[in-house]
């Protein structure tokens, strides 16, 4: 009678192997190429909302450095003085700069994300909202997260650096832009100048002569002087009339 062989350890070991291969393989054709991120999100997030917090998340992408800051360029309509910080990584703060702000501090341990949240004042009358942001790690390498569009592979994955976005659901009815705050009039405002004398909002111009010049004439000609002049030409027309009246005597 024949009996069916039986496979051996090592033929059982390799068939293992294979089929293994196969399944990772198959695994990563359809999981496409893994890529990280930078995200952005808030609950109910609506056009002209105010005092909304936001969500960022920055996925770490180094198997060597620690992610140690994070610079935000503000879309328009946003800017500095409407973001407050609220929490982050440990010993992180947040600093405002020219277009935007930057979270940092002391670096992240290698491969963990960094989270914080901010609150914003009032969001724009707007559709979208793209936060393209700077990556950096303690290495010194930088993730630009400032793609408008995310590519897709052929398979319909996406990968690339794109910016993270926030959609806007409509404004509610009746909302209205909020008026700058304390610390965006105070930036405003400039110092007005004193009302002038016609009401045309020159300053008055105060005279820096001294007191003595106070008896000058209209042509900036002291008083004296003329009077000096009228009192040599009286002298000089009697000394005159005295002569003549002294030699019609005589003759």
């Amino acid at each position: 009678m024949h009996r069916p062989t039986r496979p051996t350890p090592a033929r059982g070991a390799r068939r293992l192997g294979v089929l293994t291969a196969v399944a990772f393989a198959a695994l990563l054709t359809t999981a496409g190429p893994a890529a990280a991120h930078t995200e952005v999100e808030a609950d109910g997030a609506r056009a002209l909302g105010q005092y909304v917090e936001l969500t960022f998340t920055a996925e770490s992408e180094s198997a060597s450095a620690g992610i140690s800051e994070l610079e935000v360029i503000l879309p328009q309509g946003l800017t500095p003085k409407d973001i407050t910080y609220e929490e982050g990584p440990k010993g992180w703060k947040l600093a405002p700069t020219g277009r935007g702000y930057t979270v940092s501090g002391p670096k992240l341990a290698v491969g963990e994300d960094a989270e914080y949240v901010v609150t914003v004042r009032q969001l724009p009358d707007t559709e979208e909202l793209v936060f393209k942001t700077l990556q950096t790690y303690s290495d010194g390498q930088v993730d630009r997260w400032i793609e408008l569009e995310e590519e897709a592979d052929e398979h319909g994955h996406g990968h690339g650096h794109p910016a993270p976005r926030l959609k806007l659901e409509p404004a509610a009815p009746g909302a209205k832009p909020v008026s700058p705050g304390p610390a965006q009039e105070s930036a405003t405002t400039t110092a007005s100048p004193s009302a002038g004398a016609a009401g045309t909002g020159e300053p008055t111009q105060r005279s820096a002569r001294p007191a003595a010049d106070s008896a000058e004439g209209d042509d900036g000609m002291p008083l004296a002087v003329p009077l000096g002049i009228g009192a040599s030409v009286l002298a000089l027309g009697g000394g005159a009339w005295w002569l003549r009246t002294r030699r019609g005597g005589t003759a």
